[in-house]
């Protein structure tokens, strides 16, 4: 419990953080009493891997696609695969379900969360939390546009004109977008799209707000959380606006109050990012991210059937710790968005990085910049 009310003292000061510890305490005690013993409990051994899959991936006419998908994977996977990500099922406007619209509901096209349940006697289920934007479409930032108090500071909006210029950009999009509102015109801040609102984790009211919303998915079965693009959920202008301190805090504030709750429950970072980077979101071993995706693992993979040379690999794999026996890495050759190279950086050269571009797009693969 102590370390709930530092992590809050940290983000929001000595005066503020009694309060919403008390708060944050209620709202678990809440859940506390509606959260029972899951069939999975979340025990990983190397034998273990996980199907990744959207909720329509398989489909069967006049059924719902998540009915589907659970008649298949209980049919053909059942003791092959211990766990199912089914990648965002939320009511989405872009990004292949990465632009929630709302975070407590599944998409009415692919299904309900009867669906979703009616996997967890087979398969433990791993959920994204989609916690550092939300899409145009929803009703938080729909309120935001019309004015709505409560709203007001769930985003970021931006005065004047900063100093942006340290923000490191995943996409080559711009990093504001401009929102007529009663008040004026207001700069957004977006950091994937024009349709992904970044959220506003100075104002605590988002922080509680995103617990509710992760004890609710405990709730409905999920075993794993994947914090999706979580690099980049605190900012601070001035900064880089990833990987800070208070970015770290968040996470932290979010397993402790998990493990208070659901000690089954494992999160896992999706931070697309260079390997010394990626592995911080460890934490200490017991206080931050049970999983990481091991994301330097597929571009090095690539590069030694490119070059025939597997030392670069071997080499790499040599220097893979863990920082405590309650962690591992999430071993992976591809996801949803494809191979990330970025992750090799400081392992392979300039030059050998560039060379699987080239060899990709010789082959007629896409590279996204």
């Amino acid at each position: 419990m102590k370390k709930l009310l530092n992590h809050l003292t940290f983000l929001y000061g000595e005066d503020k953080a009694p309060q919403l510890y008390e708060r944050a305490q209620k709202l678990m005690g809440d859940y506390r009493a509606r959260t029972h013993s899951a069939a999975c409990d979340g025990e990983l051994t190397e034998r273990d891997s996980i199907l990744i899959t959207y909720g329509d991936q398989v489909q069967s006419p006049n059924e719902r696609p998540l009915q589907t998908l659970g008649t298949f994977c209980k049919q053909h996977l059942t003791g092959v695969v211990g766990g199912i990500h089914i990648l965002p099922f939320y009511p989405c406007t872009s990004d292949d379900g990465f632009s929630v619209v709302d975070y407590r509901e599944v998409d009415s096209n692919l299904g309900d969360w009867d669906d979703i349940s009616s996997m967890q006697s087979h398969f433990c289920l791993m959920f994204d939390g989609v916690i550092n934007h939300i899409s145009a479409q929803s009703e938080w930032f729909m309120g935001f546009l019309r004015d709505v108090p409560r709203y007001r500071d769930y985003f970021i909006a931006i005065e004047d004109s900063p100093d942006l210029s340290q923000v490191v950009r995943p996409r080559a999009l711009p990093l504001l977008t401009a929102f007529n509102t009663p008040s004026g015109e207001k700069h957004v801040w977006t950091t994937f799209s024009a349709d992904q609102i970044d959220l506003n984790y100075q104002n605590p009211e988002v922080l509680l707000e995103i617990l509710d919303i992760l004890l609710m998915y405990v709730e409905r079965g999920a075993t794993f959380i994947r914090l999706d693009a979580i690099a980049y959920l605190w900012k601070e202008i001035g900064t880089t606006c990833i990987h800070l301190p208070q970015t770290h805090h968040v996470i932290q504030f979010l397993r402790a109050a998990l493990n208070e709750i659901a000690l089954h429950v494992h999160l896992i970072s999706e931070t697309n990012v260079p390997h010394a980077d990626n592995i911080s979101y460890f934490g200490d071993g017991t206080n931050e991210a049970q999983l990481v995706y091991n994301f330097a693992l597929p571009p090095l993979t690539l590069h030694t059937f490119h070059t025939g040379d597997a030392r670069v690999l071997s080499n790499w794999a040599k220097t893979l710790t863990l920082p405590s026996d309650k962690t591992t890495f999430f071993n992976f050759l591809a996801s949803h968005d494809g191979i990330g190279l970025n992750p090799a950086r400081g392992i392979l050269s300039n030059e050998e990085i560039d060379s699987l571009v080239k060899k990709t797009l010789e082959h007629g693969g896409l590279v996204s910049y």
